[in-house]
């Protein structure tokens, strides 16, 4: 059993986390690049947190810019045990309303100009995405988000566009079709490369509008996002730390569902293949089942 370190990626409006003690920065590079912006590492009791701007702070990088396999790598560095993702979304059903949350528990993968793996030529992997969230961590921040007030809809399937455009009637229209609750540009690759590195992941998807299908609502846009990006945001924040709180005190244990030890069953290239200068790349996410 380990302590907690919650890895903390603030999306769109979540550029910091309150109540942090012993609170520093730390820049880093990854074998991978530099991620986002800086590291802001703290605690809240005795639960480590390492909190990370997705888009950097003043928000410099468009959904396709950011360096998702860099971000991933800097948190597993760090020492990360769960990350918890925060992001903005559109809501493609009705009773996801502006204003609410979902914990996602399911992805549809529709970028297409992002770096999706950090394996490859010389080391190749195929890690299971059935279920794509760490169950346990997502039931925890739902709790937290009731706890603090909010409300929240626990499960539900995120469609993640390229952006940065929103939406067009019909792409609406399409992705309603297919079942998905909720629409976002982030958080692919991000779920696929937090597998990768073993690391249990959970989506907050905080709705700030009803996409563009809804034919009484107006058609999105970042004025009125905004607005309630902003109240979405206090909630998020105070969750975080209602989160930590529950944590205080009890020791972690692994993940019910084997994200840990994920690769033990996805690594494919046989040993005498394996491209020993990329193993040396890979070892901050891989090392564990690479035998570093």
């Amino acid at each position: 059993m380990t302590q907690w370190t919650l890895g903390i990626i603030g999306g769109s409006g979540l550029y910091a986390i309150d109540g942090l003690e012993d609170r520093r920065e730390e820049r880093v590079e990854t074998t991978w690049g530099a991620p986002s912006d800086v590291l802001v590492r703290g605690r809240i009791g005795d639960v480590g947190l390492v909190f990370l701007p997705r888009h950097g702070r003043g928000h410099r990088l468009t959904p396709t810019d950011v360096p998702y396999r860099a971000n991933i790598a800097a948190l597993k560095a760090a020492g990360v045990t769960d990350i918890v993702s925060v992001s903005a979304c559109g809501s493609l059903q009705e009773q996801y309303a502006p204003g609410e949350f979902v914990t996602v528990d399911q992805f549809i993968d529709r970028t297409f100009a992002r770096e999706k793996t950090f394996f490859g030529a010389g080391m190749v992997a195929h890690v299971s995405m059935a279920e794509p969230v760490c169950k346990r961590l997502s039931g925890l921040i739902a709790d937290a988000v009731s706890a603090v007030g909010g409300k929240v809809h626990r499960g539900g399937t995120y469609l993640a566009m390229e952006g940065p455009q929103f939406s067009s009637l019909a792409e609406s229209k399409l992705y309603r079709s297919w079942g998905c609750d909720v629409i976002g540009m982030t958080n692919m690759p991000e779920a696929k490369l937090s597998r990768e590195a073993e690391l249990p992941y959970a989506t907050l998807a905080m709705v700030t509008d009803y996409d563009c299908w809804r034919a009484e609502t107006e058609a999105v846009s970042v004025t009125n996002v905004l607005e309630i990006m902003h109240q979405n945001s206090a909630l998020a924040r105070r969750a975080i730390v209602e989160l930590a709180g529950r944590l205080n005190g009890t020791p972690r244990t692994p993940s019910p569902q084997g994200i840990e030890t994920c690769l033990d069953f996805a690594l494919i290239t046989s040993p005498e293949a394996r491209d020993p200068e990329f193993l040396d790349k890979l070892q901050v996410i891989a090392g564990r089942a690479l035998g570093s």
